[in-house]
């Protein structure tokens, strides 16, 4: 079985859209929070997405691998530096971190296939 994260990031974006049509408020402070929480500070933005991409695999969040794999592309994260996130993400998870580690690595590579 072979996901399609380009298609599950578009499908979800189209819906993340609608939510913000119906519930503005709350979308609203998801989007502050999260331009907040991913500004540069001490940690860089690239470090930054790493973490979540690390976050989504223990979480088993499909759309969390596809928007945080797409963004570490967009920033000019390399193959190496997401495995060795993996590695820490598949430490602290196990096996299951394992299964979803595997598919962050084909996200990543499908954003940047895409990108080339």
């Amino acid at each position: 079985m072979s996901k399609d994260y380009q298609a599950i990031t578009k499908d979800i974006g189209a819906y993340t859209a609608e939510l913000r049509k119906l519930i503005p408020g709350a979308m609203q402070g998801f989007g502050g929070m999260a331009k907040g929480a991913m500004e540069t500070g001490v940690l860089d933005e690239k470090t930054k997405e790493l973490i979540a991409l690390a976050i989504g695999v223990a979480a088993h969040c499909d759309g969390c691998l596809g928007f945080h794999s797409k963004s570490l592309a967009r920033l000019g994260a390399t193959r190496e530096e997401v495995a060795e996130a993996m590695g820490v993400a598949i430490y602290m998870g196990g096996g299951p971190s394992l299964m979803y580690a595997a598919d962050a690595l084909r996200a990543f590579d499908q954003f940047t296939s895409a990108a080339a």
